[in-house]
């Protein structure tokens, strides 16, 4: 939120008494599927790379990251 106008709208709330979180678990229902990495590609690779996954029409990361599991895959892994 930008400033303490914007906060102080939704600040102005209270939770209803008959909510109950007493039974609650926090971050039951989140799995990370995908976990944030950073790699050193050749240019040529990544301008490739870049390349073919535009003419798929995805992300490049996306891209990179099926080539790894197609590998992992053929690999028996």
């Amino acid at each position: 939120m930008k400033n303490s106008e914007d906060r102080a709208k939704y600040d102005d709330y209270e939770i209803l008494e008959d909510y109950d979180f007493s039974d609650g678990v926090r971050g039951r229902f989140y799995k990370p599927k995908k976990v944030p990495t950073s790699m050193r590609l050749d240019n040529d690779i990544l301008i490739f790379l870049k390349k073919q996954a535009s003419e798929q029409k995805i992300a490049y990361q996306t891209l990179i990251n099926n080539l790894l599991r197609e590998y992992m895959q053929k690999s028996g892994l």
